[in-house]
């Protein structure tokens, strides 16, 4: 994959307009794609941001190019999950923030991934 196209690349962030203040953000893409890596099936899930931000907050319309942009990634639920969380950590150093990754039933197996900023 080359540098412009992974998927961070595609996140932007704006000024907190209340960093004084603690509130949460959460987001929810109910459209999540991405594809097994042994497979290469689709797996869809649903996906959860919440976070109190930082100095900055995530764009939506960034956000949502980037979800896109994993559509022909192989890459396993748990990679996913924690990848997601290290991206967005990293543009918007948050105060704190979890992703929850609930990935459709697969051979009869729900499968629901939690991954938290900063770790316990």
């Amino acid at each position: 994959m080359a540098e412009a196209t992974k998927p961070e690349a595609l996140l932007e962030t704006f000024e907190n307009p209340r960093p004084d203040r603690p509130f949460t953000i959460e987001f929810t893409c109910t459209e999540f794609t991405s594809l097994c890596p042994i497979t290469g099936q689709p797996d869809f899930a649903t996906i959860v941001v919440r976070y109190v931000p930082g100095p900055r907050c995530v764009e939506l319309r960034s956000l949502k190019l980037y979800f896109q942009a994993f559509r022909s990634m192989g890459i396993f639920f748990e990679g996913v999950t924690n990848k997601i969380l290290g991206d967005l950590v990293e543009v918007c150093d948050p105060r704190e923030m979890t992703i929850v990754g609930r990935f459709n039933v697969r051979g009869g197996v729900g499968h629901e991934l939690t991954a938290c900023y900063p770790s316990d």
